[in-house]
């Protein structure tokens, strides 16, 4: 099966995000501020692309979404990071409606084996274990039955950790949570073509299967100031405390996430 992620990065879309702008305009202004921009290339560097380049099955294929008016230098700056990764490719759209545009860009992707295709979708500031594509594939073999019967089934893993990085290094905790979108993947029927950037994730059980898959930690969900999900007021603060040397071991064991790499960057940034 064909495995898709796809991450947005700071793609001003219209709709697809909690908080709202007057225009795409004023969305991409918000997107592209450098303080904002500065964290955004951090956590993309030190979380998303570090735990995808070290994948045990490497056959998949990462679509990044970006603006066709991003800054020249914003661009530049992202295609040097993913330079040396085959799997990336960087989709250039204008602004549009978020679910179409997400869409078009996956369904220009998928190969037309016959065969479901295997979707995930990722911020620019999570992280998968190292086996997340290769667990995401023997999900789907353990499940065939329920795949072949339905055009969409989610394939949720559910553990894993909140993390946020600092100059000193790295903030997390343990979590397990229901449909988050790190390590949330999705089978999709070969006529289908909606995907899994078309439904709302916390609401993927409503309108279709979904199978938990609990046991063993397979994402980084990142927390920093400029979340869309905590830009409202009355978001309670997450606490997270530094990791100790056998926490940073089990991030760079598990998601090959480096603490020193993170506080390298960070002291640049």
């Amino acid at each position: 099966m064909q495995v898709i992620g796809l991450c947005r990065f700071s793609y001003p879309a219209i709709g697809g995000f909690q908080v709202e702008h007057d225009s795409p305009r004023d969305r991409a202004a918000f997107l592209y501020d450098p303080v904002r921009m500065e964290e955004r290339f951090a956590t993309f560097e030190t979380l998303t692309l570090p735990s995808l380049r070290a994948q045990t099955d490497p056959d998949f294929t990462l679509l990044i979404v970006v603006g066709d008016a991003m800054p020249e230098p914003l661009l530049a700056r992202l295609l040097d990071l993913v330079e040396d990764m085959p799997q990336a490719v960087v989709a250039p759209r204008a602004p549009g409606r978020h679910r179409a545009v997400m869409r078009e860009v996956i369904n220009e992707a998928r190969i037309d084996t016959g065969l479901p295709s295997l979707q995930f979708r990722m911020d620019d500031d999570d992280a998968v274990a190292r086996n997340f594509v290769a667990a995401l594939r023997q999900a789907a073999r353990d499940v065939a039955p329920l795949i072949a019967r339905n055009r969409h089934v989610g394939l949720d893993f559910n553990q894993g950790h909140i993390a946020r990085i600092t100059p000193e290094g790295i903030c997390a905790r343990a979590t397990v949570e229901t449909l988050w979108t790190p390590a949330l993947g999705m089978a999709v029927a070969p006529g289908a073509s909606r995907g899994i950037m078309n439904f709302s994730h916390a609401k993927l059980s409503r309108v279709m299967p979904v199978v938990s898959l609990p046991g063993q930690d397979m994402f980084i969900r990142g927390h920093n100031g400029f979340n869309d999900s905590r830009q409202k007021d009355g978001i309670r603060p997450v606490r997270l405390p530094p990791l100790d040397a056998a926490g940073e071991a089990q991030f760079r064991d598990t998601y090959a996430v480096d603490a020193d790499h993170v506080r390298a960057v960070m002291a640049r940034a």
